[in-house]
């Protein structure tokens, strides 16, 4: 696709304006999408509605970026070739590391996945989204009478409609930056991309990667514990209800007695206690367990999806390069957000190669085979 048939808005605040300025300018963006009631109640979504509207008449496909992010300058190139790849799909470039959505994001990147489709009831990350220009109008008119402010829900609630949830791309070349939020979400602290990595390492696998359209069951963590969300739990009266690893692992074949006794096993218990001393042994034991499920998941979607990734072809050291940024996220997207700031890159690296080990170690977790319990090998 030539990246003439792209048209593309920047929607920012007034306070934020010469800083969107400057990052249209710099990626060859289109105009910027200035919020219509600047001195109104806080609303993203009164301001998307502007920028998916400044379409250019002759586009395709329209996307649209908020103010506060940095990306390579082949972002426009890096979309075009994905959007002539996947040309009906609403197209995410950006995942927070710490949601449902960065953590199928996580686990395709562990099973060397290129794209993964979004968790259909949580809301659907905007910072860099591209629709092709058909969607962008239907969305305009879905959202034209809602009181929602919130344009992530609503885009959300959107694509649920359309019985489609966004394509992620894994590998994340759009990083949040900054922790202050226009629309309320500050008190989330530091929100970064779940699998940060530079033009280079991702072109690959936008280009080539293999799609992880269903990724069964779910571990994801938030504020420092571990939670799993069930295969389907889309359908649940409550589907946006977070169900700790130790009530929902029923629903995954596993018991917590395997669980705990891989972990007594098989844990490097000098790194639990370096962990343990930062952030304290309660969290160490959560993250390696989310770790431990992760890697037991990744195995499981690599050897269901062998024939898929075998017909992606090689993607050189992209796939490796990727999965090593997914790790580096998993433990500070882990923590409460009061705790984040505290982060040094030694801990960091701490963390992911302690994350690592249990990744490694999810292998000893099978699942359930041919009607089989599971067992541990």
């Amino acid at each position: 696709m030539s990246t003439t048939s792209l048209s593309s808005a920047v929607m920012t605040h007034p306070v934020r304006e010469r800083q969107a300025a400057a990052l249209a300018a710099r990626l060859g963006l289109g105009g910027l999408a200035l919020d219509p009631d600047p001195t109104g109640p806080p609303s993203a979504l009164r301001t998307a509605l502007v920028a998916w509207a400044a379409r250019a008449d002759d586009a395709g496909h329209h996307l649209v970026v908020q103010d506060d992010v940095a990306a390579p300058p082949e972002l426009v190139e890096l979309v075009a070739g994905s959007v002539a790849r996947f040309p009906d799909e609403a197209l995410i470039f950006y995942t927070n590391w710490h949601a449902r959505n960065g953590a199928a994001a996580r686990l395709a990147a562990l099973a060397g996945a290129g794209w993964v489709r979004a968790v259909p009831e949580e809301f659907a990350p905007t910072l860099a989204i591209c629709l092709p220009v058909r969607t962008a109008d239907a969305f305009r008119a879905f959202a034209a009478g809602t009181a929602e402010r919130h344009d992530d829900e609503v885009m959300a609630t959107f694509l649920r409609t359309e019985a489609r949830p966004g394509l992620l791309a894994v590998p994340t070349v759009v990083e949040h930056i900054g922790t202050s939020s226009i629309n309320g979400h500050a008190a989330q602290g530091i929100r970064l991309a779940v699998c940060p990595v530079g033009a280079a390492e991702a072109r690959p696998l936008l280009d080539r990667g293999w799609v992880l359209e269903e990724w069964g069951w779910l571990p994801y963590m938030r504020y420092g514990e571990g939670y799993v969300r069930p295969v389907g739990h889309e359908h649940d009266a409550d589907p946006r209800r977070h169900l700790r690893w130790t009530e929902a692992l029923p629903t995954t074949g596993l018991t917590e007695g395997q669980v705990r006794d891989v972990v007594r096993r098989h844990r490097a218990e000098d790194a639990a206690a370096s962990v343990g001393r930062l952030f304290g042994r309660g969290f160490a034991d959560e993250l390696w367990i989310h770790c431990l499920l992760l890697g037991r998941q990744a195995e499981d979607v690599a050897r269901r999806h062998a024939a898929r990734r075998a017909a992606a072809g090689p993607v050189g050291e992209a796939a490796a390069r990727v999965r090593a940024a997914a790790l580096s996220t998993v433990g500070p997207a882990g923590l409460p957000p009061e705790r984040r700031p505290e982060l040094t890159p030694e801990h960091t690296a701490l963390m992911a190669a302690y994350a690592e080990g249990a990744v490694r170690c999810g292998g000893r977790l099978l699942g359930p085979v041919e009607g089989q319990p599971a067992e541990v090998r």
